[in-house]
């Protein structure tokens, strides 16, 4: 172990209040290393991949509570009023956050109507009401037990959260129904673009670890209140009841709120009650798994039509390379390129790094580990971005119902593609790049 005093990069700011040193497992190399006591505005790096270990901030609890809060009305706003409004032949159509996913239903998509309806609605809301019930809860004189698997819950979410995905996937929409209809923008679509905003400074503000800290210490001033011992506690403390309780102990980063502790494999992490492991199980054949089966989906999502635009009783299916190649022929080659690199290029991208990411592992490669890292980071960030196109069909489906003037109607490859993002996603989720720097090791 070693401190990573030589690596933290401090901005100038006004003194303020110190974080406590504390012992961390960098989660993407598996480096235990000790993280200095740090000022506001200053980020923590690994001394060995270059992961950020901690950003902390000026005003971790009050500035991201009146964002989020701030973000509950938007999102209020955002669902209750008209995104777009089409015309066409003298007949109307407006969509809301809602119509596509209730068109997609009717169509038989119920996957794409729920999982339209989850990213853009559900998992935001779910992630400002969970933020909101924590950073007011921390606040109280004593604080419920609960918080922490709440909060534990809103990071699962974050992933699932695609607000600026969608608006990528309306502005595609926008620009193909240019060619259909007269279309006027709704005040839900400003509101999603504020909201977005927001969710991006909220996240930027928030020091998760000042949140576990301060959840850690309300566990301790309720256990002497009770007079017998915490629930939670530091590593320091976790190394000396684990060292009383005899051999077969490690030390154990929790996956869920980065304590470190003394423990066997399996165990309960002291501070927000998760299981402890030392990697993550199963995760090689897990993203094997995951990845075939994306593969194998991958070749009908590009042959099926995603889409089929009807007009005057005429078809014209698309498919993914096919809408990218419409908009080319619109004269929006940057849009044309964002929905082909969306869509085509980084599902292969995806799947082709977590090849070279198991085969690495699998063979033990010794060589460039941290640009493997630096893959992985890629990977794991890029996959929700392949959603536009998801996104664009269910508000065609949703504003092009002109009879037998045009109509657009939903296609098997769209659920095919759909299922390719989710599994990607999921696969990438599952590798541990720890395992990588392990390997190599032995």
């Amino acid at each position: 172990m070693t401190s990573l005093a030589g690596l933290v990069r401090p901005v100038p700011v006004p003194i303020g209040a110190h974080t406590p040193p504390r012992l961390r497992e960098c989660p993407d190399c598996g480096q235990l290393q000790v993280l200095p006591s740090l000022p506001p505005a200053t980020r923590a790096l690994c001394l060995r991949c270059d992961a950020v270990l901690r950003d902390t901030a000026h005003d971790p609890f009050g500035l991201p509570l009146a964002l989020y809060l701030s973000a509950a009305l938007l999102l209020a706003i955002a669902g209750g009023m008209t995104l777009m409004t089409v015309s066409t032949a003298g007949q109307y159509h407006f969509a809301s956050l809602f119509t596509g996913p209730i068109t997609l239903e009717q169509r038989g998509l119920w996957f794409l109507a729920v999982l339209v309806i989850v990213t853009t609605f559900a998992a935001p809301l779910g992630r400002v009401a969970l933020m909101v019930t924590v950073l007011i809860g921390i606040r109280l004189p004593d604080p419920p037990r609960g918080l922490r698997v709440i909060f534990a819950w809103e990071e699962r979410l974050r992933p699932w959260s695609m607000i600026e995905v969608y608006l990528l996937g309306v502005f595609v929409a926008f620009v193909r129904l240019t060619t259909m209809a007269h279309i006027e923008i709704g005040p839900a679509l400003y509101a999603l673009g504020a909201l977005m905003l927001l969710m991006v400074a909220a996240d930027f503000a928030l020091d998760r670890q000042s949140v576990w800290e301060a959840l850690e210490g309300a566990d301790r001033r309720r256990a002497r209140r009770l007079r017998r011992p915490s629930a939670a506690v530091t590593p320091a403390a976790a190394s000396h009841t684990a060292a009383s309780h005899g051999a077969g102990l490690t030390r154990l980063g929790c996956d869920t709120c980065g304590l470190v502790s003394r423990a066997r494999e399996g165990a309960v992490c002291p501070r927000c009650g998760f299981t402890l492991h030392a990697r993550k199980r199963d995760s090689v054949a897990w993203t094997w798994a995951l990845s075939l089966a994306a593969l194998i989906l991958y070749i009908p999502a590009n042959i099926y039509p995603v889409l089929t635009v009807i007009r005057l009783g005429a078809g014209q299916p698309s498919t993914i390379l096919g809408g990218a190649q419409e908009l080319l022929d619109l004269g929006q080659w940057p849009l044309a390129l964002l929905v082909f690199v969306a869509s085509v290029a980084v599902p292969v991208l995806k799947l082709g790094g977590l090849a070279l990411l198991l085969i690495s592992t699998q063979r033990r490669w010794q060589g460039r580990l941290r640009d493997r890292t630096t893959i992985y980071r890629i990977v794991d960030a890029i996959g929700r971005w392949s959603m536009i196109d998801v996104f664009m069909l269910s508000i065609l489906v949703a504003l092009v119902q002109f009879g037998a003037v045009a109509t657009v109607q939903p296609g098997f490859g769209a659920v095919a593609f759909a299922l390719v993002v989710i599994l990607t996603m999921l696969a990438a989720r599952s590798f541990d790049p720890r395992l990588m720097w392990d390997a190599a090791r032995r």
